[in-house]
């Protein structure tokens, strides 16, 4: 069996503060028992560090590009990273 372990670290832009965006990227990621965290960025984006068997990043990163009902996401850039292979949960980063 191969290892489909990914992190990807993701920058979401367009209105998604003040809008429960990192709540929203948190209970998705618990839904899909993903790890890493999620933080508001000085510049407006939100930034999103997640750490899960590929093909449910891939499909969180989709939810993401959906956003929740408030938000309006303009755009979702993807960087794939090696995975670290900690479990921690997922955070909300302040």
């Amino acid at each position: 069996m191969s290892d489909t372990r990914a992190r990807a670290r993701i920058l979401v832009s367009g209105r998604v503060q003040g809008v429960a965006y990192r709540s929203f990227a948190q209970e998705e990621a618990w839904r899909k028992g993903l790890s890493g965290g999620v933080r508001n960025l000085a510049d407006g984006r939100v930034e999103v560090d997640a750490e899960g068997e590929r093909p449910v990043v891939e499909r969180f990163i989709e939810t993401l590009t959906a956003g929740p009902p408030m938000a309006r996401v303009t755009s979702v850039d993807v960087q794939w990273e090696s995975p670290t292979r900690q479990d921690v949960g997922f955070h909300i980063w302040y």
